[in-house]
């Protein structure tokens, strides 16, 4: 749903400015590097990027869910780490709050995390916890009316720089699987709470990825998110619900500016006396990679249209997720072989780029989590319509 296009035209028009006059030339360095200049961190926050999602009544842009597809792939047409700064934010670190918080979660904390005065983290897998959330072993003990933590998690994106962490714990004794878990709110400083160094990564870099341990770390029973014991489960779902819409809007971006890398090489690189785009091998590298991103984006546009008509798409949110992130990767590596022996070198966006849309398969649901999820739910919708019951679907 959009709402004003006018005003998600300057959006749109902001960002891209920001993207190429900013972003793209520091590319190599950040990677290199791997860290983000902070005049790069002011700029996001004047843009209002760490905001887009939050409501406008806590000082974000509160956009729906096709204008924040349309953002972002805008902004993941530069190298996806300069969304990860920001975009825990405006993507899973907030939503937990945007959902379910209680109205004084909210006003303490959207504000900040809108105008990126906080940095926020999604503190959900663990060692042992990855695919099978429902598995995690991190603790929260009542005493009296506050909690003790004990646990750890693992491969938290923005752990090592966050302010405010969302963590999941397991909080009712006796209670198995969903129904046990709460999410809570603890900030930076709180004792017990610490977090390892920054982990190196195979692509991302300039995103900082890390553990966060919890011992003896002792919070009020008003971090709960909502108030509400052994929700956390739920809360956690709503919140990736969405995100898997956003992470394969951040999917296409990288597509579309591949699809153009591509053609541009493809059009100054020449063999045996021509250019290779004159190569109906090399075009068709390049149909198949511009057909899959458009299948892409049609499917995420039409999820996201949806979700904000109030329907349920958990079932096609997987889809989007799943088929998107898939088609980045097909379109890198085909990038990576248009590219040639340059495209196996550091020095350019098709190697840059190869490298960081690899873990789109992994994270908010692996590919195979997903397939799953699609399957039973196709099954079980199938089942419905025959009249049978039907065993319980997770997600």
């Amino acid at each position: 749903m959009i709402r004003d296009a006018a005003r998600l035209e300057k959006i749109l028009a902001d960002i891209r400015r920001f993207v190429a006059e900013t972003c793209i030339p520091l590319e190599a360095s950040i990677d290199a590097d791997d860290a983000i200049p902070a005049d790069v961190v002011d700029a996001m926050r004047r843009l209002g990027l760490f905001g887009h999602s939050i409501p406008e009544a806590f000082g974000g842009a509160g956009l729906t869910s096709e204008e924040l597809t349309l953002v972002n792939i805008e902004v993941s047409q530069a190298a996806t780490t300069f969304r990860a700064r920001f975009g825990g934010n405006t993507g899973i670190a907030s939503e937990s709050l945007v959902v379910d918080g209680t109205e004084a979660q909210k006003d303490r904390y959207l504000p900040r995390l809108a105008s990126g005065e906080l940095t926020g983290c999604f503190a959900l897998t663990e060692p042992d916890a990855g695919s099978d959330a429902t598995s995690l072993r991190t603790t929260a003990r009542r005493e009296g009316d506050h909690y003790v933590l004990d646990g750890t998690k693992c491969f938290i994106t923005n752990a090592p720089i966050a302010d405010l962490f969302t963590v999941f714990a397991r909080s009712e004794p006796g209670v198995a699987g969903a129904p046990g878990i709460s999410a809570f709110l603890i900030e930076r400083g709180t004792p017990g709470l610490t977090t390892g160094p920054a982990e190196r990564k195979m692509g991302q870099h300039g995103s900082p990825v890390g553990d966060v341990y919890l011992e003896n770390c002792r919070v009020p029973a008003s971090a709960i998110v909502g108030g509400k014991p052994g929700a956390g489960f739920k809360t956690a779902m709503k919140a990736l619900n969405k995100q898997r819409i956003n992470l394969a809007g951040l999917c296409i971006g990288p597509a579309v500016r591949l699809v153009d890398e591509m053609v541009c090489y493809a059009t100054r690189r020449s063999q045996f006396g021509k250019p290779i785009a004159d190569y109906q091998l090399v075009q068709q590298m390049i149909a198949d990679s511009n057909t899959e991103l458009h299948a892409a984006r049609a499917l995420v546009l039409e999820t996201a249209r949806r979700r904000d008509n109030g329907e349920d798409v958990t079932m096609e949110a997987s889809m989007c997720k799943m088929f998107a992130s898939e088609m980045a990767g097909r379109v890198a590596d085909r990038a990576v072989q248009v590219f040639g022996g340059s495209g196996y070198m550091a020095r350019t966006v098709a190697e840059r780029f190869y490298r960081d849309v690899r873990v789109f398969r992994l994270y908010e649901g692996t590919t195979q989590i997903h397939q799953l999820n699609i399957a039973r739910r196709t099954l079980a919708a199938r089942t419905k319509a025959l009249g049978i019951a039907a065993q319980p679907v997770g997600d």
